[in-house]
């Protein structure tokens, strides 16, 4: 019955009764809604807490393990010299060998260990063929080229000594572990899990107990970091000339605005109508020219660094760029982009960073955040160039200065994160890229304009960089113009092999 006269009343009410009691109903609903959602965060466990530091208000830190022994099993004589001493020692000479038959040993074929050619081979296992014998050394291996004279270094354990075992074959790296029962770093590793935890046998490989170490088959070090895209295009203007395609760049990259709105920008300023893809073209073109100038300039860089890597939207796909600053002048020295956060992209910027030192100097400070990355990195880089390029990563963990690095360190960090939120800034109106030679391009014209054209207020709204060519340029677009020629410049000096001119 009291159901029926609510209805009879809402029924005489006017129009803006029956809209406030709907409000009233939804602002009821709303407050209902928000405490059920307060109450499962409190008192509901979700998946992804089930681990007890998942939530823990400590940040995981992270740990890398030392660098392997390495035992290099490569000799530094070769059969000429075996020659000379054989004839010193015993007054004769080591005569190649005397065949009955035509040798078929492959012309190519020569000793691993020594480099004695065919005349000093022959088979050691008859007929089978399967075995050859080098004459000046007495070296016995198989033709094939997987010997196991193949591999001239042993990876060791740098705890136990014993032989790293290959366990993992990966896309860019091979997985060896230390598989000693009495190594030491396993045994202290094994002490701290709690014993009602490894009552099963596969219980031990849910946790990280022997030695690891992961050996990269690409080499990130004999990359080429000035190579020229193969679609790299020319500056012959059919429709428009060098003018609108540094007003495209100024309003584009200066500016921020995206494509589309620099297309009507151009038809609303200066009644150009062009194509946002021409646009497009053109700032491909201009990063193409650019991009060895910005690479190859002399910075002059301090002694501490700073690195963090964002991510971006490559086709709806989360991709990363990496940057690497100078503390003190504040320029980029290092930048990256990777479809993948692993160690190559970080040893790719970092050598991008780096190659303006011959050697590091005494205090250099590299400041990163936890990600593991950075040491692993920092670990290629000693095995690489050795001593020269011995540094440790400073870590500034989490958001809270909990620390003495923290503390010390803290503004470093805060720096390369507002490079992050700048670059974010130019980024968002792109709404990702369509492909990562896109990201590419961007990434270049942006870094040069925010090293040699953006004013910043830590240089008292001066750029970072002053070029002089750049300073004869009243205008933007003007400045746009000398930096591609200077990129020309640059391109040519590469191409003929002399050291470019960039300071």
């Amino acid at each position: 019955m009291n159901h029926h006269k609510t209805i009879i009343r809402i029924e005489r009410s006017t129009p803006m009764d029956i809209i406030m009691y709907l409000i009233q109903l939804i602002q009821y609903q709303h407050k209902q809604i928000c405490w059920l959602i307060n109450f499962i965060c409190k008192y509901i466990p979700l998946k992804q807490w089930a681990f007890d530091d998942s939530h823990s208000p400590k940040y995981q830190k992270f740990k890398i393990d030392e660098l392997p022994k390495i035992d290099n099993f490569k000799q530094e004589w070769n059969w000429q010299d075996l020659l000379s001493y054989y004839k010193k020692r015993y007054g004769k000479d080591v005569k190649p060998m005397f065949r009955r038959v035509e040798c078929d040993i492959p012309n190519d074929c020569s000793c691993p260990l020594c480099n004695a050619p065919v005349p000093y081979l022959s088979w050691n296992d008859g007929k089978r063929k399967s075995q050859i014998r080098c004459k000046v050394c007495q070296t016995r291996f198989s033709p094939t080229k997987d010997n196991r004279f193949s591999k001239t270094t042993k990876l060791r354990c740098p705890h136990c000594s014993h032989t790293l075992v290959p366990k993992k074959d990966r896309k860019h790296f091979i997985v060896h572990k230390c598989v000693n029962a009495k190594c030491p770093y396993y045994l202290h590793n094994l002490r701290k899990v709690d014993k009602k935890d490894l009552v099963q046998d596969n219980e031990k490989s849910k946790y990280k107990l022997h030695y690891i170490y992961r050996e990269f088959q690409i080499d990130f070090f004999q990359m080429d970091l000035n190579s020229l895209p193969k679609n790299a295009s020319s500056l012959k203007f059919s429709k428009f000339d060098s003018h609108v395609m540094s007003l495209c760049l100024t309003l584009h990259v200066n500016l921020g605005l995206s494509l589309r709105k620099t297309k009507q920008a151009l038809k609303d300023l200066y009644n150009i109508s062009i194509s946002h893809q021409q646009i497009a073209n053109y700032c491909k073109t201009a990063a193409i020219c650019i991009k060895p100038f910005v690479d190859n300039y002399n910075y002059n860089p301090g002694t501490v660094q700073t690195a963090d890597e964002t991510y971006i939207k490559i086709r709806g796909i989360k991709s990363y760029i990496w940057f690497i600053m100078d503390a003190a002048s504040r320029s980029i020295l290092g930048y990256q982009v990777s479809d993948n956060r692993g160690v190559g992209p970080c040893i790719l910027a970092m050598r991008m960073a780096l190659k303006h030192f011959k050697e590091l100097p005494e205090k250099f400070k590299f400041i990163a955040d936890g990600y593991s990355a950075y040491p692993l990195a920092a670990q290629q880089f000693f095995r690489e160039y050795g001593d020269k390029f011995k540094f440790d990563i400073t870590q500034v963990i989490g958001l809270t200065n909990d620390d003495e690095v923290s503390k010390e360190f803290r503004p470093y960090k805060q720096m390369i994160e507002r490079l992050n939120r700048t670059y974010k800034a130019s980024y968002r109106p792109t709404n990702g890229f369509d492909n990562i030679d896109g990201a590419n391009y961007d990434l270049a014209l942006w870094v040069a304009y925010y090293n040699f054209l953006r004013p910043h207020k830590h240089a008292n709204y001066k750029v970072l960089n002053e070029v002089d060519m750049l300073k004869q340029a009243d205008n933007m677009p003007g400045k746009w113009q000398l930096l591609i020629f200077l990129g020309q410049q640059t391109i040519l000096n590469l191409q003929n092999g002399e050291a470019a001119i960039c300071s």
